[in-house]
């Protein structure tokens, strides 16, 4: 019988698709294999409209283990026979839906993704955006998101070392819940997620599976609006069981660091569950697998085998163990007091075939199911955009000298800029005893154990600049999650990215993502950090609008001499300070996509910029001088701009400033201007001041005298004159 519109609507399948599969399987798919190419033609599964641009990211390097898309995450090489393993998901259509769980098993599913690849999680970080800042549905899924996060990862006994929050109208109804994981790993150790040797055994690990979940990956994370569909929507939410998740981590560590050689491949069950797992693992190993869903441990009675090979219930592992080891690895997992059950075994095929009660109820090729319809759109440039880059921001007045504090305070309690102590002590920062920097600085800085080194970890995304621009926001979020690990000392090796964009059918979202990943790439380029994995979330929109293009990069740098880091706030009076790679003056077009526009001034306008050739050769000369011993602490200039940037520096160090350098031209600009490529550095000694001076001017970058750190907590710069006190003050307003 012909598929009606409403089961292809249930499985995310347009009427093309399903008239190309049919094509390409020669019959009519049963109910079980149209609900499984369903989810592996997803959006989230099968990316088919952003794998062709993805191609455009540089992903090799000679410190890159791993081909981007491979594996569950990306390996880099950091020296010692180690390597770090890392990626960023996003959880943000379940999260809106119910956001303590969602953002939950977000994080379970990235730190997942890490111990399949036989690393030990080691950090967590998160990117988090929610609609405007006082609205009461806002603070709902704030409160609830924050606190999921919260309860899984503290419970995993993993720090969440950093982040960002930021508050838009853009995201009313749809927030993003983006996560990433950072483990570390013998490089000789490190595992695959591939299905190899006919007859090995795939050993289903974990939890029962259930019937939470279901439709997650064609559903939630394939559709638009999860507010117009919660009530729909809420029985793909997925449940999660941290304490679950911390025996299968050990346990899993424990096999890859002790008998790897038990195993072909492990990979972990997220989107699609059994479905994509066995598939994939099937594709990456040119295999096939036979499936008896009779095996299967389930919680709830009276599961059909549509259920169980798309149920997405958590904490579950599928290892791929070589026969001759599934009792050693069967007594591994059950030293754990983890369920270990036979589900199948590896063929030589190219199908997975699965049975239920000795009946075969699915034949599924992999490679049709591996390979979904792929669209390259021609975009077209949103038409707002026009007017709001052709505003005149010279059109709006300048501030008074006598309003430059109480919009520096204004500023520093804006919800995009104030503190976010509040939630990151909801987060156990200090567990494992690895965290040299805690949250709130510019990045933050793990140990290596048993070495000296250190990790540098960032988030970034300016979301406004990306929707004014695509492209020149695409690269400024690389550039600055650069800038913010290189203020800290450490060298960026790579990145890996969570794309979180609206509808891309809509051409004007087509425009915005390939320009954003353009823009990345080139960035990637001259920075030498190639994209080493990352996720894609489509159909982010909510009452008919898109969310901003939102491109979150975290950013990996690494610190030869961990005790040696960079810190943010000025560290010491007396301390001469430095503004390198931009002027004190600026144009009017620093405003443009700023904080202050939009607090002041209620617009969002301009036509942002950045030149990453200046920028490169910025954190060259921030590097070198490092190396040099000539620094004793680096900021980034970013949200608020220069004002904002001094502002910070004092209240992390607890120390004073006395500004030296006198502005003209435009007050708004110089003060509150967030042109790119800037950073403020405090002298290690006055005696370094010459050869910083040279450095910068060996690379053209300028070097600016801007002031000195103060003993006590008095602060000016310019017409601004006040105490630490009250900028603290006006910075924890939301604490």
């Amino acid at each position: 019988m012909p598929v009606d519109q409403a089961a292809l609507d249930a499985v995310a399948l347009s009427r093309d698709e399903y008239d190309l599969l049919l094509q390409q399987l020669g019959r009519e798919p049963n109910e079980v294999e149209l609900g499984m190419f369903g989810s592996l033609w997803s959006e989230h599964c099968g990316y088919k409209n952003s794998k062709p641009l993805l191609r455009l990211f540089p992903s090799g390097g000679d410190h890159i283990l791993t081909q981007v898309g491979a594996e569950n995450a990306g390996a880099i090489d950091i020296g010692d026979g180690l390597c770090a393993v890392m990626k960023v998901e996003s959880h943000n259509h379940p999260s809106a839906v119910e956001p303590y769980q969602g953002a939950a098993t977000g994080v379970g599913g990235i730190v997942r993704d890490i111990f399949a690849m036989g690393a030990y999680p080691i950090a967590l970080l998160d990117s988090l955006r929610f609609g405007s800042f006082g609205d009461q549905q806002t603070q709902f899924l704030f409160n609830g998101v924050v606190g999921g996060i919260g309860w899984y990862g503290n419970c995993l006994g993993i720090p969440t070392v950093g982040g960002e929050v930021a508050f838009s109208e853009a995201y009313t109804g749809n927030p993003l819940v983006n996560a990433m994981c950072l483990g570390i790993a013998e490089t000789k150790k490190l595992l695959s997620a591939k299905a190899t040797g006919a007859r090995n055994v795939f050993l289903l690990v974990g939890s029962d599976t259930g019937r939470d979940g279901i439709h997650g990956a064609s559903g939630l994370a394939s559709r638009t609006d999860p507010e117009a569909r919660f009530e729909e929507m809420r029985p793909a939410v997925q449940v999660g069981n941290p304490f679950m998740e911390k025996l299968l981590m050990e346990a899993c560590y424990e096999l890859a660091s002790e008998h790897g050689g038990w195993v072909a491949g492990l990979q972990d069950l997220g989107a699609a569950g059994l479905t994509s797992s066995v598939v994939e693992c099937c594709a990456k190993g040119r295999s096939g697998a036979i499936l008896n869903l009779d095996r299967v441990p389930r919680r709830e009675p009276g599961m059909t085998a549509y259920e169980i090979m798309l149920s997405e219930s958590q904490e579950r592992m599928l290892v791929i163990a070589k026969r001759e080891h599934v009792d050693d690895v069967t007594a591994l997992f059950q030293r754990w007091e983890l369920h270990c059950e036979p589900i199948g075994e590896v063929t030589g095929g190219h199908e997975v075939v699965i049975f239920d009660s000795g009946v075969e109820v699915a034949r599924v090729p992999v490679e049709i199911a591996t390979e979904p319809p792929l669209y390259r759109r021609q975009g077209v440039r949103p038409a707002e955009l026009a007017e709001r880059n052709a505003f005149d921001l010279a059109s709006l007045a300048d501030i008074a000298a006598t309003d430059a504090l109480p919009t520096l305070l204004r500023l520093l309690a804006s919800p995009n800029i104030a503190s976010k102590r509040g939630v990151y002590r909801t987060y156990d920062h200090q567990v494992l005893n690895g965290t040299v920097t805690p949250p709130g600085g510019d990045a933050a800085v793990v140990r290596v154990a048993g070495t000296g080194r250190g990790l540098a970890l960032t988030t970034d995304c300016n979301a406004r600049l990306c929707y004014l621009d695509p492209y020149a926001g695409g690269a400024a979020a690389v550039a600055e999650a650069a800038r913010n690990v290189v203020c800290t000392g450490a060298t960026p090796v790579a990145i890996t990215d969570c794309l979180n964009f609206g509808n891309p059918e809509k051409l004007e979202v087509a425009y915005q993502l390939e320009q954003c990943i353009r823009g990345i790439a080139e960035a990637c380029l001259q920075f030498d950090t190639p994209v080493v994995s990352g996720n894609v979330s489509l159909y982010n929109e909510s009452r008919g609008r898109a969310i901003y293009p939102t491109p979150v990069i975290g950013m990996l740098g690494i610190l030869d001499d961990v005790s040696r880091h960079l810190i943010a706030g000025f560290p010491a009076a007396d301390r001469q300070v430095y503004l390198l790679g931009g002027l004190v003056e600026q144009e009017t077009g620093a405003l443009s996509g700023s904080e202050y526009l939009e607090v002041v001034h209620q617009r969002v306008a301009g036509l942002p910029s950045v030149d990453l050739v200046a920028e490169r050769r910025l954190q060259r000369v921030v590097l070198q001088a490092h190396r040099e011993g000539l620094l004793a602490s680096a900021h980034d200039c970013s949200d608020g701009g220069l004002a904002v940037a001094l502002a910070e520096c004092a209240i992390l160090g607890g120390h004073g400033f006395h500004g030296e350098a006198a502005v003209s031209g435009r007050l708004d600009a110089a003060l509150f201007g967030e042109a790119q490529g800037r950073i403020i550095v405090a002298l290690a000694a006055h005696a370094d001041a010459d050869r910083l001076v040279t450095l910068a001017g060996e690379l053209s970058v300028p070097c600016t005298r801007i002031g000195v750190t103060a003993a006590g907590e008095s602060f000016s710069f310019d017409s601004i004159s006040t105490d630490v006190g009250t900028l603290r003050k006006a910075y924890e307003a939301l604490v």
